[in-house]
């Protein structure tokens, strides 16, 4: 997803930009100021309590821009992302996102700040009450507004610095201008988004196969964590002869070497533009690693697709690689087939809802040619990178 701060004290024209920017990439829109006003004209309980506070210029609290947020927020699929102009105001509201995009599967993609001297600050929100209508709009009000913004928000700019998220922008100029220059740090975030995907299925269901045909055809890094395991056992290194039972016995590795294994394989492409996981997560403790480690990278994961094949026909499959020699111990005994086909039904079915909720999750045939499987696979990751780029 695409999810944007639109960062700038009052008068620096948010909501002029706001719309262009989610027309243009077809975002939702949540404006804190706007939903107060709303809740104000509807009369509500927290309408009432935000009005006093909003016509002596001040900010309403934490806990009353939560209830809003939460109240308004988008989980429309079509739009590939949201826009929020006038929040975060503080550090605190900053770590209040985090945790509800968190929520959502999902992070903030950049902070636009559009930079304005308070003179021409000043002579656009005087300009603006005479037709406005809004009490905030006199001089003594926006001088406060301004002093609270330079208080209260400035540190917020300082947090996603830190992040690598904070683009200032110019806001002089031309209406065109400026857009053109928001545009600019857009796209330049967007060639940044990782494409993130975790293929899941059953053993027998061809992960492996499409899994690297897929990282081939669309420029991203495969990783499989049972290579990279089978990689240690090889090198007869630690790890592998701590996971070595765990193979042959067909059983998932511990968390931690897992996790290790891959974040390593992730420094190892810096310049990747997205990865392929195939084998993890399998458990929904899993999950929620893969989601930390990549949200310490400012990504996470884009889209899950599992590959449906039935049981009887990856059965079929693993016996028939048994007797190959691409075969591996737990494909020569069918106990153990079993075993492990069930395993992968009775662990993912959480870890699929978990995806479910977030709206990431997808299904495809898996028991066409490779070919057809393939063609249906690329068809989806280019549908997935319409919605980061």
């Amino acid at each position: 997803m695409l999810n944007i701060a639109l960062f700038g004290p009052p008068g620096a024209g948010k909501g002029t930009q706001s719309k262009r920017i989610i027309e243009k990439y077809n975002l939702s829109y949540i404006a804190t100021g706007d939903l107060l006003r709303q809740e104000i004209a509807e009369g509500t309980e927290l309408g009432m309590e935000a009005k006093s506070i909003i016509d002596k210029g001040g900010l309403v609290s934490d806990d009353m821009i939560v209830q809003l947020i939460e109240k308004h927020i988008s989980t429309d699929n079509d739009s590939n992302g949201i826009l929020f102009d006038g929040f975060p105001r503080t550090v605190v509201q900053a770590y209040i996102l985090e945790g509800l995009l968190l929520r959502m599967g999902s992070q903030l993609s950049c902070m636009l700040a559009l930079d304005v001297p308070n003179d021409e600050l000043v002579r656009r929100m005087l300009e603006r009450s005479k037709t406005s209508g809004r009490a905030d709009d006199n001089l003594e009000v926006i001088e406060y507004r301004l002093k609270e913004y330079e208080n209260k928000t400035k540190p917020v700019a300082e947090f996603y610095q830190e992040r690598d998220k904070y683009f200032p922008i110019n806001g002089m100029g031309s209406i065109d201008d400026i857009f053109e220059r928001l545009t600019s740090a857009i796209d330049q975030t967007l060639d940044r988004q990782w494409m993130n995907v975790v293929l899941l299925g059953p053993p027998g269901s061809g992960k492996g196969t499409q899994g690297r045909e897929l990282a081939k055809r669309h420029n991203l890094v495969y990783i499989s964590t049972g290579s990279l395991l089978r990689k240690e056992i090889s090198n007869n290194t630690e790890i592998g002869d701590k996971v070595m039972p765990f193979m042959e016995r067909g059983e998932i590795v511990p968390d931690e070497i897992a996790i290790k294994l891959i974040e390593r394989e992730i420094q190892l492409h810096p310049n990747a533009k997205g990865f392929i996981f195939k084998g993890f997560p399998r458990t929904i403790v899993q999950a929620y690693i893969l989601d930390g480690l990549l949200m310490r990278l400012n990504s996470s994961v884009n889209m899950v697709i599992e590959l449906k094949v039935p049981t009887l026909e990856c059965f079929k499959r693993l016996a028939s690689r048994g007797k190959t020699d691409r075969s591996r111990t737990y494909d020569r005994d069918p106990e153990l087939i079993v075993n492990r086909l069930e395993e992968y039904e009775n662990r993912t079915s959480l870890v699929k809802n978990y995806y479910k909720k977030q709206g990431i999750f997808q299904k495809a045939d898996g028991t066409g040619t490779t070919h057809q499987v393939s063609e249906a696979l690329n068809y989806m990751i280019r549908e997935g990178f319409k919605t980061i780029r």
